[in-house]
């Protein structure tokens, strides 16, 4: 009995622990269901934003990105009103914004949290997974996850380094 429950506890830890990234999904904008694994070849860029917040010229650099790379890359913004209430819009609202200020025509996700008790499954495996950069929670809007064309998460940016740093699209090469 008691390595029965052991089992049941300790299950979801181990399993969390297996996934890759192609393992998730997420609704875009526009309310399409997306997986990750439809991505497979292709480096993948995840950066939580937000409409209101000082580093929201990266949207910008973002699509600047998108448009040099998109070959093989994707990028997918995830707004999220985690910091500062600097996101909050609804979706169309995000939507309408991201597009009429700066062009954007990269991925958006649906509006999620990234922090907390309600963080999104995705932002909850992102937070805990092992790369050269650091680990732990995200600290402010427009942190960057990024990961290679074969899905192993190569670096993980703070928010004050742009999406078009060397050091970052040195990775995308």
């Amino acid at each position: 009995m008691k390595t029965a429950i052991f089992f049941f506890l300790i299950f979801p830890f181990i399993t969390s622990m297996d996934k890759s990234i192609y393992d998730f999904e997420f609704t875009t904008i526009d309310g399409e269901k997306k997986s990750f694994a439809e991505f497979k070849g292709k480096h993948i860029l995840i950066v939580n934003t937000a409409s209101k917040c000082g580093y929201t010229k990266q949207y910008e650099n973002l699509q600047n990105l998108y448009k040099t790379y998109n070959s093989k890359l994707v990028i997918i913004g995830f707004p999220a009103n985690n910091f500062g209430g600097q996101e909050p819009g609804s979706n169309s609202e995000i939507k309408s914004f991201c597009k009429k200020n700066y062009g954007v025509s990269f991925l958006m996700s649906e509006k999620v949290s990234v922090k907390g008790d309600d963080i999104e499954p995705l932002f909850e495996w992102l937070i805990a997974q092992e790369n050269p950069s650091f680990t732990g929670d995200i600290n402010w809007n427009f942190e960057k996850f990024l990961f290679d064309d074969e899905g192993k998460l190569v670096a993980r940016f703070r928010s004050k380094t742009k999406p078009d740093d060397p050091e970052l699209t040195a990775l995308i090469q």
